[in-house]
């Protein structure tokens, strides 16, 4: 069954339902906090059947758009970035094993530019508690432990460029590597040491407000995890990996690490 959809084109009942609630959420009649009015009344105004009207809620409550609260009705969520955010990151979370060469090809993507961007806006005590992170990172033996360091590390470079959409996006993205960071921590013997040197470039960059620099540092640490992880992927697949080695799933990235965000 299909429906005209608001512009006049072809469309499902349900995406009908869905553009004509969010017309009203843009235009500021349904507004942040806003309780939408009972579902056979909104129906009516909507002038959808009441099954149409309740996938639209659903799916944009699955969204972060709006919240249905039982025995209270729906409302219209803040609709800041990280809520709204944070729904694609759940449904990252469905990815599979497959789906971490992505991830990774995402990471190398956001963060550098993100990076960069910090190297204009850090203030001092932020580049020293930086600097702290990487000295305390480097008296790190457990990968786990060197991971969740880590994992602080690039998050608080990305907090410092006080963009939260942009901090949103790197995070969803940067949680489904977490686990494969660990693994190579677990199998490559020199990570320790090549983490600190890889890591300072970074830092030496930021504090010196050098955004090209602050860029290529990132973008060379990004990637030489992103080739690692996908040598490993290739020869897991290949079948020519050794025993535990097995690859762990983007899915299962941030569970493992203990903590969200980055690491080596």
């Amino acid at each position: 069954m299909s429906a005209a959809g608001p512009g006049g084109g072809p469309g499902s009942v349900v995406d009908v339902a869905i553009s004509r609630l969010k017309r009203r959420i843009e235009t500021g009649e349904f507004a942040p906090g806003h309780r939408l009015p009972p579902e056979a009344v909104l129906a009516g105004e909507l002038e959808l059947s009441r099954p149409s009207l309740r996938e639209a809620v659903r799916a944009l409550a699955m969204a972060g758009v709006l919240d249905v609260r039982r025995g209270d009705g729906t409302f219209v969520t803040d609709l800041r970035p990280e809520r709204l955010l944070s729904a694609i990151g759940s449904f990252l979370d469905l990815a599979q094993d497959t789906a971490l060469d992505e991830m990774l090809e995402c990471r190398k993507v956001l963060e550098p530019g993100a990076t960069a961007l910090a190297a204009t806006r850090m203030d001092e005590a932020a580049l020293d508690a930086l600097l702290e992170r990487i000295e305390r990172m480097r008296t790190l033996q457990d990968p786990g432990e060197l991971v969740r360091e880590d994992l602080a590390f690039h998050r608080d470079i990305v907090a410092s460029t006080g963009n939260r959409t942009l901090e949103s996006l790197v995070s969803s993205v940067s949680n489904r590597t977490a686990r494969a960071r660990i693994w190579r921590a677990l199998v490559k013997s020199d990570v320790l040491a090549w983490t600190h040197q890889q890591h300072m470039d970074i830092y030496t960059a930021l504090r010196a407000r050098d955004s090209l620099g602050a860029f290529a540092a990132a973008s060379r640490h990004v990637s030489d995890v992103e080739n690692w992880v996908r040598a490993r992927l290739d020869a897991v697949r290949d079948g020519t990996e050794g025993p535990g080695t097995d690859v762990p799933g983007a899915a299962e990235g941030a569970g493992a690490a203990g903590a969200p965000a980055d690491g080596p």
